[in-house]
């Protein structure tokens, strides 16, 4: 027996015994090089595994080399892209490696990126650029320092091709990723087959999804209440999640179905971004020309997306069950969004008049004065005061005497309304506002800057340090560490 612990691991065929219908066997590329650039030491304890019993080789052999997995699978779907059908999709570069059972008994994904060429290639190389593969270690761990429901990148390996993309000045270098993750099963799973008209597929998929990621719900005896109970909680789960993205500032950039999960987890990162000045108009892909995935729009294109879901699932649930799931998206979102930026500002809970109001403020501070967004809540943190509560003039102050007229208007309704807020909480409330501040914004923020930042000296010297100082503060990202 192998001594590696990745091989030595009890993978599950969970999806595979589902059967080919879902997927294509498929084969690893083979590349003239490896080189570790990454690895997440934070989620080996997740597979019963220590860190310093794990090596770099461990790691190369396993998502490099690909060595003692079969089957590899390409998995099928279609998928909405930018609001057109698009039949010609499929994992064209990566592939399930396989289904691990976590300490914590979920059920978790290694799906690579960047593995080769598939069925669904669509004359594509099948490869990572090395900068994509950077680019999506940073995203994941931002998020998920941050609280967001996200996959996460487990590793990733320079792989020693050059690569030509339009893109990114080329040739560039070349990597592999995995990444680990609840589902790989996508909304465009189930459009495929509302496509192909097979209904008999649909109900063996939504069946496994729920026993899956859904178990909790498999004690309602009746299949159509329960698949009705599976679309709601799915619904409120995107509602959620669409709030974590909005309140951390967070342009994912391409919201097409087929990069929805089935379990609501964040994933797929190509172009994001994190918003600076804040612009609910910001888009993050260069080519989205009408801005239809902006920053704004998220919670909109999120709720389109669950709308076309209906599609399939309307082939096996009633039409009245997915039209009572999708009514309550918005009070998800909005409940969930409220309560995060509340949290941002300092407050636990609010009487619901109050916080609606100072969040309608806040938004409209924020989006007329066009102020940075993280700088706005790093001030708030930096500069509160018990002393707050005894003059509205006191709240901000700094930033008021740097303001415009009209910023200055807009700041002293939101400093009164704020003040009044204050008054409603005890003393010992107030004192744990500036806590609640310092535990909700983050003292690093992951904006463009500072990912060229980090790829310059990669690029110029093969200098990897900035890259992990900053994945580093990233895991850390209020500074509790």
């Amino acid at each position: 027996m192998t001594e590696n612990p990745f091989l030595n691991l009890t993978y599950e065929p969970a999806l595979e015994a589902l059967g080919d219908d879902y997927y294509d066997v498929v084969v690893a590329a083979s590349f003239p090089q490896h080189i570790l650039r990454f690895r997440n030491d934070d989620l080996l304890p997740r597979l019963n595994l220590e860190p310093d019993n794990v090596s770099d080789f461990d790691f190369i052999e396993a998502f490099g080399q690909f060595q003692q997995r079969s089957p590899l699978m390409a998995l099928r779907y279609h998928g909405y892209q930018f609001g057109d059908y698009n039949v010609a999709l499929g994992d064209g570069r990566g592939f399930l490696y396989g289904q691990v059972r976590g300490t914590d008994k979920v059920l978790y994904d290694f799906g690579t990126k960047g593995s080769g060429t598939t069925p669904y290639s669509r004359n594509g190389d099948g490869r990572l650029t090395l900068k994509g593969g950077v680019r999506e270690i940073l995203a994941s761990e931002a998020l998920h320092g941050l609280g967001v429901n996200t996959s996460r990148c487990f590793s990733l390996v320079e792989t020693g091709e050059s690569l030509w993309r339009g893109d990114e000045p080329s040739p560039t270098r070349s990597s592999v990723m995995v990444r680990f993750s609840k589902s790989h099963i996508r909304f465009g799973t189930f459009e495929r087959l509302h496509y192909l008209g097979r209904a008999d597929l649909m109900s063996p998929l939504l069946d496994h999804v729920i026993e899956v990621y859904y178990a909790h719900l498999l004690g309602i005896q009746d299949p159509q209440e329960r698949y009705g109970q599976f679309y709601a909680e799915l619904v409120q789960r995107v509602a959620q999640l669409a709030a974590q993205w909005m309140s951390v500032g967070f342009c994912h950039a391409v919201l097409n179905t087929d990069n929805m999960s089935i379990t609501g987890e964040s994933f797929d990162y190509g172009p994001y971004a994190f918003m600076d000045e804040f612009n609910p108009r910001f888009t993050a892909a260069y080519f989205d020309y009408m801005g239809r995935y902006s920053y704004g729009n998220q919670p909109r294109v999120c709720e389109w997306n669950l709308r076309m879901l209906q599609k399939p699932l309307a082939l096996i649930m009633a039409a009245e069950d997915l039209e009572t799931g999708l009514a309550r998206y918005r009070d998800h979102y909005y409940a969930a969004y409220k309560q995060k930026m509340l949290t941002k500002l300092g407050f636990g809970e609010l009487l619901p008049e109050l916080g609606d109001e100072l969040l309608r403020l806040t938004l409209e501070l924020l989006e007329k004065t066009q102020v940075s967004y993280h700088d706005f809540f790093t001030g708030l943190t930096g500069q509160f005061s018990p002393q707050w509560c005894e003059d509205p003039e006191h709240i901000l102050q700094t930033t008021v005497e740097n303001s415009d007229d009209e910023a200055a208007t807009l700041l002293k309704a939101w400093r009164f309304h704020y003040h009044s807020c204050l008054t409603t909480l005890s003393s010992e409330e107030i004192t744990q506002i500036g806590q609640c501040l310092r535990q909700h914004n983050p003292t690093t923020v992951l904006l463009r800057p500072e990912i060229e930042a980090i790829w310059e000296p990669i690029v110029a010297e093969d200098n990897w340090q900035p890259f992990y100082d900053l994945v580093a503060k990233l895991q850390d990202p209020f500074g509790e560490g």
